[in-house]
């Protein structure tokens, strides 16, 4: 998919048809065909294209005869049917020397709708350096809204977790787990990036664009701080949640015994008077059987009170 999108007088964005100068393109998943046709356009070698277009793309800072290539990890939902299922997925920016901002992934990050619905304050598409600095801190937004989101699942599984006995809401947490750790390594990875841009001479910055970086910086830093909270908040949960199951399934076999045992005991008493011996008065009375039900009876529920007494039921 191949976008173009250009700013207007009024520091609007509105979405172009084709090639103009000063615009941002996007693309998301590109064919061969617009690849090629973004190649030849922007000057941009189509190799430094495809090298985004992979799903492993390590975070990067790269300096081509053409523009600069800068490559960051952002969240991304792989699998809507499955909760809290987070990976990261790279987004390469290239600040092109013709005068185009690339913005290249194999998924469409929602983040990037904010710059396309006009909800980015002082945005403007043509001042690229600037552009690149608040997709930086847009970025690291996300990696906390994404964070704020796992929180609340978190808060909500533990509220029913309390009463559970099967692995559901464990599954639940291993994907939060799984989703921080993917969290972590990119933030760490975008964070070289980061300082890469802020101590080397890679891409000529106004004090204000300076400044929009050390604000990415420390977001980004944040988002670090807070993955590492929550993860540790989670490994905590997750052995406190094995407890109360473990604990659960204890109290429903301690139930399930007792029961037994109380039932036990007019089976038992049946048994003794089933036998092929001969059993005096109580086998020729008319009210034997009531007799027998009615001491079978209160024999098991003096047990059951002992056993509720002695909190073993």
């Amino acid at each position: 998919m191949l976008k173009f999108f250009k700013s207007n007088l009024d520091s609007t964005l509105s979405e172009v048809n084709n090639f103009e100068k000063n615009t941002w393109v996007d693309l998301v998943n590109p064919t061969k065909e617009e690849i090629k046709n973004v190649s030849e356009i922007c000057r941009v070698d189509s190799s430094i294209i495809l090298q985004v277009l992979v799903e492993k793309e390590l975070p990067r800072v790269k300096k081509f005869d053409g523009g600069v290539l800068i490559v960051i990890d952002v969240p991304f939902m792989k699998d809507k049917s499955i909760k809290n299922k987070y990976v990261t997925y790279p987004l390469g920016i290239i600040l092109c020397d013709s005068d185009y901002i690339l913005t290249v992934s194999l998924v469409e990050h929602e983040f990037l709708n904010k710059f396309k619905q006009n909800k980015v304050e002082n945005f403007d598409a043509s001042k690229r350096v600037k552009f690149l600095m608040q997709i930086l801190f847009t970025s690291s937004s996300a990696y906390l809204y994404t964070l704020d989101v796992l929180d609340e699942d978190i808060k909500k599984v533990e509220k029913s977790s309390y009463h559970s006995t099967n692995n559901k809401q464990m599954l639940n947490f291993l994907n939060i787990q799984k989703s921080l750790v993917y969290f972590i390594t990119s933030l760490r990875s975008n964070s070289m990036v980061l300082e890469k841009l802020q101590k080397e001479n890679v891409i000529s910055m106004s004090k204000d664009e300076k400044i929009l970086l050390e604000d990415a910086v420390i977001e980004n830093k944040q988002c670090i701080e807070s993955s590492l909270i929550f993860r540790e908040i989670l490994s905590s949960t997750i052995d406190a949640y094995g407890t109360i199951i473990s604990n659960n399934l204890n109290v429903i076999m301690k139930f399930l015994t007792g029961i037994t045992i109380v039932f036990s005991i007019p089976t038992m008493i049946a048994s003794f008077l089933g036998m092929n011996v001969p059993l005096g008065n109580v086998g020729e009375s008319d009210m034997s059987f009531i007799l027998i039900v009615i001491v079978s009876f209160i024999v098991s529920f003096i047990l059951a009170c002992w056993l509720k007494k002695k909190n073993m039921l």
